[in-house]
């Protein structure tokens, strides 16, 4: 059966995948990207990589409305997922109850049955997902952690299960591996390979994301007003690196106070709001530099640097090289 995707007003099949966990044992990397037709979609592109009994997808859906679809399908699989933009409501048997992802949310989930209901909050969602096949998994995670190897054990018995009953946060390590595996413009085995560190990398962080929720409570981002005001000023602070606001407007543009801000920011993200600012500006620095199409003065300008020096400065301090010599 694989996969199939019913509108929940009508039971009419809208997307169905024939795909079965032996398809995801392939030795070759497949590529491919598909741009599903429907009534309720006025553009959608998902690109998936399968190799390895692991199948990775990244999918941008623009919605003409909000939609209930009933999925179900008979796949035995671990499943990752990463919500980076809007929120879905995913119903099934395997989360409990409703299992809500948020924007930049992710957590892991095996189930046995496998249908349910899924519906997006708003129109425009983006998200990124990993899912290995069960005997992939437990081959992975054989020498993990005690987070893997619980949730190894209750694969193996066959029993549903969520890693976190919360959804985690996507923090900047996460969302840069991810962004890797999505930009990779490696071919082939080569491609292969670095698609698969980046599978484990990510397992890794996933459960390190969780293992920390074990030992760190939030003080400060308590509510999920607060969670999620600090997630809009992340947000606003990417999409203004050239001009970055100060603690003290992006407090006012999130609606919190800046202690809140700052204490609640750091709790989430590990790091403080203006050392998220640097990382974020020397990761997009690094990829413009390797794709060769703008100069270091465009470069530097466009993040909001004030000269190339201070750029090429930052730059050695958080990569030990220079800008030219990455270049």
């Amino acid at each position: 059966m694989g996969f199939e995707v019913r509108s929940a007003a009508d039971s009419k099949v809208v997307y169905r995948n024939e795909q079965s966990e032996k398809d995801f044992d392939s030795k070759k990397l497949q590529e491919f990207t598909i741009t599903p037709e429907l009534p309720f979609i006025a553009d959608a592109t998902m690109t998936q990589w399968i190799f390895d009994g692991i199948r990775m997808s990244h999918g941008k859906f623009h919605y003409r409305e909000c939609v209930e679809m009933a999925w179900q399908g008979d796949l035995d699989i671990v499943h990752l997922h990463f919500n980076l933009r809007g929120k879905t409501t995913l119903r099934s048997n395997f989360s409990g109850g409703d299992l809500i992802f948020g924007p930049q949310q992710h957590n892991m989930i095996y189930g046995d049955g496998t249908s349910g209901i899924m519906r997006n909050e708003n129109l425009y969602t983006n998200m990124f997902m990993i899912q290995f096949t069960r005997d992939a998994f437990l081959r992975l995670t054989e020498d993990a952690n005690d987070v893997l190897k619980r949730f190894g054990e209750k694969v193996l018995a066959g029993k549903s299960v969520a890693l976190s009953d919360q959804n985690l946060v996507i923090d900047l390590p996460m969302q840069q591996a991810i962004q890797a595996v999505v930009s990779c413009r490696y071919k082939d085995d080569l491609k292969k390979m670095f698609l698969l560190s980046k599978a484990i990398e990510i397992l890794v962080m996933q459960a390190e994301a969780f293992n920390q929720t074990l030992v760190t409570r939030n003080v400060h981002a308590k509510t999920d007003r607060d969670k999620e005001r600090i997630l809009y000023a992340r947000d606003y602070l990417v999409k203004h690196l050239d001009t970055p606001p100060s603690i003290s407007e992006l407090a006012k543009v999130t609606g919190i106070n800046e202690f809140k801000l700052k204490q609640g920011f750091k709790e989430m993200f590990k790091t403080t709001v203006f050392g998220y600012l640097s990382d974020t500006r020397l990761e997009l620095a690094k990829t413009d530099l390797r794709e060769k199409k703008k100069s270091m003065s465009e470069i530097a300008q466009q993040l909001g640097y004030s000269s190339v020096q201070h750029f090429s400065m930052a730059f050695k301090k958080k990569y030990g090289i220079t800008p030219r010599q990455l270049k």
